[in-house]
């Protein structure tokens, strides 16, 4: 029986590792994200699909860990002087959420029936939105960095903080609860709290420094679990957030100096756990009480959602932010969150919620989490692009240059000064609005424009120009241009950044005048400056890169003719090569890099 039992178990680990893996490149690849392929494979292999799992909540419970851990990470970014500059943003916009969505929730939960304490909690619980599915869903757009990240990352902080009042307000609202007890807990979370704090700052970071010493990898693994569960639990026993408890314990460490080593250990564990904890949630969709409540729980579901979204969208036009960043707001957290049901579990167990209730509010929690990325996806394709915001630039029209640049990233700021040394009068074009500004603090005039426009480069000056210098970081972009350019103004010099060596040999078969591989020179000198701190003599140097040179522009040739593979008998590479079966008629030349002087070198035979 064990071993039957053990194989049961490994099937289940099968099964949810494969779920994961088949569903979510699925779904990424059709543009809905990763959550939602981890909801549809938790679907169907759990209780209601093909019943791989009839306890999901177990799985749940583990799971869990993956947004503390996720909560530590977060705190491991927000450096304590961070999140004092943040206080606007988690007091003032989340709190402000909270209060609003959580008022207009309410009411909708009344208006459909609901006595006030039930529809309070409902209501609450649905305000806590998904820390897990929004910081997945910005990390995969990149924008968890960005303004409106940050602003996300602080109404997140608030809810999580927000479910402590909540707990107690369950209490205070369940029948037989004492004040005295409700004020015990309060100091016994104030306790936890200050006791984080004391452990944190004083003791932790000498324990890294013992542990880095004994130079044991796992140890140092293990010390970073140590710290993100022991701070949960010591919140938990404080009757607070774990989540909250993870995430003060990043906070005190963001300054340590083993922060990114406490970043990589944690990181693997995270990601797994989160997967996993969408997993669960998947499977905990009851069927049962959504075919016989389904059109109750879609009536919540809308009109939790659309009510949210209100109170989401007021505050944030209130608070300063544009329409379009104000929709994407609502995009996020239209939801209800994990917190949701910690808050469910503690109203049915205080006799709030009726054991119906619990299901089916749990259930609206979960399919508002499963319709976040696809109205989030829906709601982006929806929006149109947003306009730059133009205030003090100026976009390019009648420029007079007589070398136009287009682009002035890292690359194109510095081809502009050899040519400024020497007194051409230049007109450089930049779509970044960011980079304008930036660039206008140094001194330089660059004028708004699309490049891969005709009307753009006329008004540019391109017809004009000497030459046309293209120093766009996108290959796409700089193939428009070149074409634009050799159709338009055949009689302009065309120099062209290469974003690579096949970008440069289809440059070169379109005849611009001057192509360069954006890293080339620079790699070059590099590797001549190794050279010279190795030890090699002078003129070794020069003999050396200079062949280099040759080799390489008599491939480039040979591969303009050919393909990739053309020439690769003249690139050197380090793969081991068979013994030759006679002697070299002559004696290879090597440089001995102690003595600074040649020696004859022959291979073994």
């Amino acid at each position: 029986m064990a071993v039957e039992s053990q194989g049961v178990d490994l099937l289940n680990v099968v099964a949810l590792l494969g779920a994961g893996v088949i569903a979510v490149p699925i779904f990424r690849r059709l543009g809905l994200g990763s959550v939602l392929g981890y909801f549809t494979a938790g679907l169907i292999i759990g209780p209601f699909g093909l019943k791989l799992f009839r306890h999901p909540e177990a799985i749940l419970h583990v799971a869990e860990f993956g947004v503390i851990m996720l909560l530590f990470i977060i705190g491991l970014e927000m450096h304590p002087a961070r999140l004092w500059q943040a206080r606007r943003q988690i007091f003032g916009l989340g709190v402000s959420q909270v209060l609003a969505c959580g008022a207009l929730l309410t009411i909708a939960g009344m208006a459909l029936g609901l006595s006030a304490p039930v529809a309070f909690i409902a209501g609450m619980g649905f305000v806590l939105s998904s820390t897990a599915v929004i910081m997945q869903m910005l990390e995969e757009r990149g924008e968890a960095s960005t303004a409106m990240g940050q602003k996300a990352v602080s109404i997140l902080l608030l809810e999580d903080l927000a479910i402590v009042p909540l707990l107690a307000i369950v209490a205070a609202l369940a029948p037989g609860q004492s004040s005295s007890l409700q004020s015990g807990s309060v100091l016994i979370g104030i306790g936890a709290l200050v006791g984080l704090v004391i452990v944190g700052r004083w003791l932790i970071n000498p324990m890294f420094r013992l542990l880095a010493a004994a130079r044991a990898r796992e140890v140092m693994t293990a010390a970073a679990l140590l710290v993100v569960l022991g701070a949960a639990y010591l919140m938990e026993l404080g009757g607070l957030s774990m989540a909250m408890g993870a995430f003060v314990a990043g906070v005190l460490l963001s300054e340590s100096t083993f922060r990114h080593q406490l970043e990589a250990d944690v990181e693997p564990f995270r990601g797994l756990l989160l997967g996993l904890f969408f997993l669960a949630i998947g499977m905990s969709l009851d069927l049962t009480v959504i075919g016989a409540q389904w059109a109750t729980i879609l009536t919540y579901v809308a009109l939790f959602m659309v009510a949210k979204a209100l109170g989401i969208y007021g505050i944030a036009r209130f608070f300063g932010d544009g329409n379009r960043d104000a929709i994407s707001r609502v995009a996020l957290f239209t939801q209800g969150g994990e917190f949701a049901f910690v808050l469910y579990t503690a109203a049915l167990g205080g006799g709030i919620f009726t054991p119906e209730q619990s299901a089916i509010f749990t259930a609206v929690v979960i399919f508002s989490m499963a319709l976040t990325p696809l109205t989030s996806v829906l709601i982006h394709k929806l929006m149109p692009t947003a306009e730059p915001a133009m205030d003090g630039v100026e976009t390019a029209e009648g420029l007079e240059g007589n070398v136009l640049i287009i682009g002035f990233g890292r690359f194109g700021q510095v081809v502009s000064q050899p040519l400024l040394a020497r007194g051409f009068d230049i007109s450089i074009i930049e779509s970044d609005v960011d980079m304008i500004r930036s660039a206008s603090e140094f001194g330089f005039k660059v004028y708004y424009g699309d490049g891969t426009r005709l009307d753009v480069l006329t008004a540019s000056g391109a017809g004009k120009a000497e030459a046309i210098i293209v120093c766009v970081d996108k290959r796409d972009a700089a193939d428009k241009i070149v074409a634009l350019a050799q159709s338009e103004f055949p009689l302009t010099k065309l120099f062209v950044r290469a974003f690579d060596r096949g970008h440069a040999m289809d440059l070169i078969r379109k005849n611009v005048d001057v192509q360069v591989r954006e890293m080339f020179e620079s790699a070059m000198l590099f590797g001549e400056m190794a050279l010279r701190e190795l030890g090699v003599p002078e003129d070794a140097v020069v003999e050396i890169m200079d062949d280099t040179r040759r080799r390489d522009e008599e491939r480039l040739a040979l591969q303009v003719a050919g393909d990739l593979r053309s020439g690769i008998d003249l690139m050197r590479n380090n793969s081991p090569r068979p013994a030759p079966l006679t002697k070299p008629r002559k004696a290879v030349q090597a440089f001995n890099v102690e003595d600074g002087v040649a020696a004859p070198f022959s291979p073994l035979p």
